[in-house]
């Protein structure tokens, strides 16, 4: 619906009401803003790790793919896909992109818009092909690429987010399965439904009406990310933590929920869905909520405290390019410290050597390494941490013949997942429902996982 259309029908509307002189210049103020907000997205492409679009969607007019030229430039200065500047200006446009599930997603403006609200509904998009698909990759995008293009042009009208609720969008556009499909290429249908999502009509939209189930269940996922920078020494230089909320709720009627904490000062700069209600937190540091049906983030959250961090492993590391000789040598200890108890898991180390490196001949206590002669990549994949056997790897560095010694060692960036254990020290005390009379199945996890966690050598 075009924006001039919304407000002829909402100024219909006010000429039974009254006050209709502020409701106007509210109406006003709103049109404004829609104005301004329907320009904000033009184009949207999908751009897989090799630099191939694979997918373009433009609710204006076509801009060319060459618009994409300024990012690949960006591209190919960043090391790693997660350091691709997320805002880039060019002469004509504004490029805004996401890095998710070895994709980049990328989105071209015309005007000057908060980049976050781009950003917040790119990460929507992902998380929708995610819950369609059971995953948001380059193959599964292009064997549904139907319902793609039908759930973009709901998402998004006119430039402006319309519906990005997983539960409107699914009684609207229906999941794919193989049984529809073949009904769909026999009769010719689609998968767009044909009445307007009830949850559209009501003033709680994220959860639809009528919901039944057998078996009523709610599970939260506590997963918190270790963003750190260690020096040589192994002080801490930097460290925060990240953290969220992930819930799958299933339950019949219209539940309400309140979810408490055992110590909820922990929590700094929260940003919750759309369902919480914002005042109880304030006042009551709770979260009370009617939840959407199925899966969604109930909250995210930062530790920013640095006290309040703790550091689960500890890294020796010694690494060393001699200025005679074309060699080095390698010594990478590693092993727990602040895990509470829990064991250390999916343990990886990664160093970025210096192009000069040729090859490398370690010997591993623990796991296995691979070298990546191409990109100087050196992968040791570690696995459980044993406590009583701390794993090492060491040996020597084979470089080119006559290369000056590198100016900077390289940095180790570590890769762990520690389960049932929230490493702020957050913990859920507990969770009551009330408006409906029948006992729901409850539970919780926790998850802890390493960031961008980065050792200095």
């Amino acid at each position: 619906m075009q924006v001039a259309t919304v407000h002829l029908v909402c100024r219909r509307l006010l000429s039974g009401l009254h006050n209709s002189a502020i409701l106007a210049q509210l109406l006003d103020s709103w049109h404004n803003l829609l104005e301004l907000a329907a320009e904000m997205i033009h184009s949207l492409f999908l751009i897989n790790q090799s630099g191939d679009i694979f997918l373009e969607k433009h609710w204006k007019s076509v801009i060319s793919r060459s618009v994409c030229d300024y990012f690949f430039e960006a591209k190919d200065k960043a090391v790693d896909p997660e350091n691709v500047p997320p805002v880039l200006q060019t002469p004509h446009h504004y490029l805004i992109t996401i890095y998710r599930g070895k994709l980049f997603f990328l989105s071209v403006i015309q005007t000057e818009v908060p980049p976050l609200f781009v950003i917040e509904f790119l990460h929507r998009v992902a998380d929708t092909f995610q819950d369609y698909f059971g995953e948001c990759s380059e193959g599964v995008i292009k064997e549904n690429l139907v319902t793609v293009y039908e759930l973009l042009e709901e998402m998004l009208d006119n430039g402006f987010p319309l519906a990005t609720e997983s539960n409107v969008l699914k009684e609207m556009i229906r999941p794919p399965t193989i049984l529809r499909s073949v009904v769909n290429t026999l009769t010719g249908g689609s998968n767009v439904g044909d009445m307007l999502p009830t949850g559209q009509l009501s003033n709680i939209p994220w959860r639809r009406a009528g919901v039944k189930y057998t078996n009523n269940e709610a599970y939260f996922d506590v997963i918190e990310e270790i963003d750190a920078i260690l020096d040589k020494s192994g002080t801490t230089v930097f460290a925060e933590i990240q953290g969220v909320i992930e819930a799958c709720v299933r339950l019949t009627g219209m539940p309400d929920l309140t979810l408490s904490f055992m110590n909820p000062s922990l929590l700094d700069d929260v940003s919750f869905h759309p369902c919480v209600r914002f005042k109880r937190w304030e006042l009551e540091r709770v979260l009370s909520f009617i939840p959407p049906d199925g899966n969604f983030t109930l909250m995210t959250y930062h530790v920013s405290s640095q006290n309040l961090v703790a550091i689960p492993v500890f890294v020796k590391q010694n690494i060393n390019f001699f200025e005679t000789g074309s060699c080095g040598r390698l010594d990478i200890t590693i092993g727990p410290k602040q895990t509470m108890g829990k064991a250390v898991e999916s343990l990886m180390v990664t160093i970025h050597m210096p192009k000069a490196v040729l090859s490398v001949n370690l010997t591993a206590t623990q796991g296995n390494y691979t070298y990546d002669v191409s990109t100087k990549v050196l992968v040791w994949d570690i696995g459980k941490l044993n406590p009583q056997k701390h794993p090492n790897l060491r040996g020597s560095l084979s470089m080119q013949t006559g290369a000056p010694k590198p100016e900077e060692n390289p940095s180790l960036n570590i890769d762990l997942k520690i389960q049932q254990l929230a490493i702020s020290g957050l913990k859920v005390s507990r969770l009551d429902m009330y408006g409906e009379k029948y006992k729901p199945f409850k539970g919780v996890k926790y998850l802890t996982k390493a960031g961008k966690f980065q050792v200095r050598t």
